[in-house]
């Protein structure tokens, strides 16, 4: 049973287990490929951080049973997303990994995307794109959650091992893109800060701009209304559902 969005929703899966199978990106035509290009280049003039790397992006998606999701997913680099710019061409819908960490007095963190990213100003969940296996290696379950464990220990700087994350919901929402929302073990408010703050410092002083330039602690869905600013479009949903299932 093919799995559609809600229209102007975002639609969460409960998911007990992922079957994930590698596929083909599709054809481009010649014009639609030198458009995209074209849309890229000026998005990198525009901001040179931007960076062409490797990035995983959805083929298709289904539910295969109860609690069973199967996910095909293409190799692509992130220029492949330029499509969105270009009439009439079709652009496969983004993969990412993100984590809700909670802490110990049952709030919940969020973060800002600092100017230098690809969406300035942006609340949402730590977290990013999905990339590639090399070497041979395999995209499954535990890669998966390793990727979202290193990207709490790069923007939070918070060491958590892979097997300590639950796959808790799988959102889909804006240009289909596709979420795999991770639950990590409760902190401190104090640990939280302390190695957010340590892992800014250590991006300065490599001379490079930290991605993240804020975070915040939830006690409500309420209060994301307090905050300024454009917000992951599944950043609602899962706050409400974390506070709904405490």
């Amino acid at each position: 049973m093919a799995w559609t969005l809600p229209p102007g929703g975002v639609d969460l899966f409960d998911v007990e287990r992922l079957l994930l199978t590698e596929a083909a990106e599709p054809p481009l035509s010649p014009q639609d490929a030198a458009a995209r290009d074209r849309v890229w280049d000026r998005a990198v003039k525009a901001n040179p951080a931007l960076f062409d790397g490797p990035v995983v992006a959805c083929g298709e998606l289904e539910r295969a049973g109860p609690g069973v999701l199967r996910l095909s997913w293409v190799r692509v680099t992130y220029r492949h997303y330029a499509l969105r710019r270009v009439s009439g061409a079709t652009a496969l819908p983004s993969l990412f990994v993100n984590v809700v960490q909670p802490t110990d007095d049952g709030r919940v963190l969020v973060v800002r995307m600092s100017p230098s990213t690809a969406a300035p100003g942006r609340w949402q969940l730590p977290g990013g794109s999905v990339e590639p296996p090399q070497d041979g290696a395999v995209l499954d379950e535990a890669a998966l959650a390793g990727q979202a464990a290193r990207e709490l220990g790069e923007e939070l700087g918070v060491a958590a091992a892979a097997e300590d994350l639950e796959l808790w919901v799988v959102t889909r929402g804006e240009n289909g893109s596709v979420g795999l929302t991770y639950l990590a073990p409760a902190l401190p408010e104090v640990t939280l800060r302390a190695h957010f703050s340590a892992a800014a410092t250590a991006e300065r002083s490599q001379g490079r701009d930290s991605e993240l330039d804020a975070i915040v602690l939830l006690g409500s869905p309420d209060e994301l209304a307090g905050l300024d600013g454009p917000h992951a479009d599944y950043l609602a949903p899962i706050v409400r559902r974390f506070f709904e299932q405490r």
